[in-house]
């Protein structure tokens, strides 16, 4: 007779098959009863609503939301395709968002289907989804993105309200670049002769640089008897500039967001000393603050840390050759890890203060912080030394939140044009905030970001002359929903207002925060 343990595994090998197989959103016919009800009872299966599941970790502690946000995206595909089979499409505004690249989750999903029903779906975590009867776009104007349906970019650009371009203006705006020729928009609104609409993108359109198409879609209205006024969509917004070169959305809703967010962070954060006379000093100070620094950084991630193991890792008590406790320790690998990264960090902080370019900097040396940061990891086997090799190669995603980091690929395309705003930045409070945040906005290491992102925000603390400043775990949660506010709703002033007043207290001379003894 099996055990229950046995009997558990067979369920998981049925629901790894199906996992293997691409399934997000389980069914209940998808599995028999007695599986079902025993991955339920053991974790392994979530609830959404009545006959539909999906796969989550049976450590997850009770009210946890990251497996219902990673499956978010898969989970309505798949509900809605067998809902509605291929007669339904998202919004023209949340396909937009998609074409750009934010995959954020919504509260409430808007989708159209000819079958709908205007009614809402409730699901987890105050999400929902609102299927609304209404006709389609034509065929040519569908396109699927991951299982997605959506409209075309011309499409949606078309068919979305003008309340889009106000209410997200960054995404509009990285919509629009997208655009290689006003030929694909130009069939449409001649078609419907949208004169309001066709006044609205070309304005929208000269708002980001794109004159050329804008004069394109004006005269062309002209030619055909519409008579088209140009307004710009982005509520008076001043003109930017975007390389009409750059093909990708995920780069040019970057450098949006860096130039639009720059100046609330100038309003709000505390005016840099600028670089400090005493570089001994300076870095005196830094080596002082390293024992907060790691128990802080570290404990903020989940590692349990103490004094005793911090100071045993720097005396170089430590030897995953000789404490076997230590090789398959995690938190003492990741405090030794931090010890390495934190001297590399130190060297940076040293190049800054010679006066050299603080963006260069960290693009030099990111990658040194990393591989010494998981360098013990490797040593003591529980890292692949593959590992070590970049970039990661696999989505992923941030727990508790709705931001869904980018895409693998957009990551190469990101992080060279990342440096090169940090570079290119003449503001150092705008180097410090959006330094910080966009770097960990893209997530580009399976692990590590969050610790990386601290070290990026004091090397460039360091150019701007602030001292090393530490953000302590008792913030944690406030640290975290700033950082989401910035992420998902594209507000920056909460996470702007948090460090200022971290590093307002660090240039007052404010102790650094406590570590326990044990």
């Amino acid at each position: 007779m099996a055990t229950p343990s046995e009997k558990l595994a067979e369920s998981l090998e049925v629901l790894h098959k199906l996992q293997e197989n691409g399934a997000v959103a389980i069914r209940s016919r998808d599995l028999s009863r007695t599986h079902r009800e025993r991955l339920v009872k053991s974790g392994f299966l979530q609830d959404v609503f009545k006959g539909w599941y999906i796969p989550c970790r049976p450590d997850d502690s009770a009210g946890e939301s990251t497996a219902w946000y990673t499956s978010f995206w898969a989970f309505c595909a798949a509900y809605l395709t067998e809902r509605f089979q291929t007669s339904w499409c998202l919004s023209p505004e949340q396909s937009l968002l998609l074409h750009v690249g934010n995959r954020s989750v919504p509260p409430q999903l808007l989708v159209r289907a000819i079958k709908g029903r205007n009614n809402v779906t409730n699901l987890p975590y105050d999400t929902s989804l609102l299927d609304v009867k209404a006709a389609l776009p034509e065929k040519g104007d569908i396109v699927e993105l991951d299982g997605l349906r959506a409209f075309s970019l011309p499409a949606g650009l078309v068919a979305a309200g003008p309340s889009f371009f106000d209410h997200y203006a960054t995404d509009a705006q990285a919509a629009l670049s997208m655009l290689r020729d006003a030929s694909g928009v130009l069939e449409k609104l001649l078609e419907g002769g949208h004169t309001v609409v066709a006044g609205r993108l070309a304005g929208g359109l000269r708002n980001i640089g794109r004159d050329k198409i804008a004069d394109d879609i004006v005269k062309t209205m002209s030619a055909a008897g519409y008579k088209t006024r140009e307004v710009n969509p982005f509520n008076a917004a001043p003109r930017v500039m975007l390389s009409a070169r750059e093909q990708s959305p995920h780069v040019n809703r970057t450098q949006l967001k860096w130039q639009q967010m720059g100046n609330a962070v100038i309003e709000i954060f505390p005016e840099a000393p600028g670089l400090p006379r005493g570089k001994k000093t300076f870095l005196k100070h830094v080596d002082e603050a390293y024992t907060a620094d790691a128990y802080h950084s570290l404990s903020i991630e989940g590692y349990r840390v103490n004094l005793a193991l911090i100071e045993r890792v720097r005396s170089g008590n430590w030897n995953p050759d000789a404490i076997e406790a230590d090789r398959n320790h995690r938190d003492a690998l990741a405090a030794r890890g931090y010890w390495q990264a934190f001297q590399a960090v130190k060297r940076s902080v040293e190049r800054v203060l010679n006066r050299e370019n603080a963006g260069a900097v960290a693009e030099d040396d990111h990658s040194d912080w990393y591989r010494e940061m998981f360098g013990p990891s490797v040593t003591a086997g529980i890292l692949r030394p593959g590992d070590l090799a970049g970039y990661r190669n696999a989505p992923v995603y941030i727990r508790r939140s709705k931001h869904v980091p980018p895409s693998l690929e957009a990551v190469r395309d990101l992080m060279p044009a990342f440096f090169t705003l940090l570079q290119e930045e003449k503001h150092p409070a705008v180097r410090v905030v959006l330094g910080h945040f966009v770097f960990v906005y893209i997530h580009p290491y399976m692990d590590g970001n969050g610790r990386i992102g601290r070290f990026l925000m004091n090397v460039m603390l360091a150019a701007g002359g602030y001292p090393w400043t530490v953000i302590p775990l008792e913030r944690r949660n406030e640290y975290m929903s700033t950082l989401e506010a910035a992420s998902v709703k594209q507000d920056i002033r909460p996470f702007a207002a948090f460090l200022g007043e971290l590093v307002s207290d660090s240039l007052a001379g404010k102790a650094i925060p406590t570590v326990p003894d044990s």
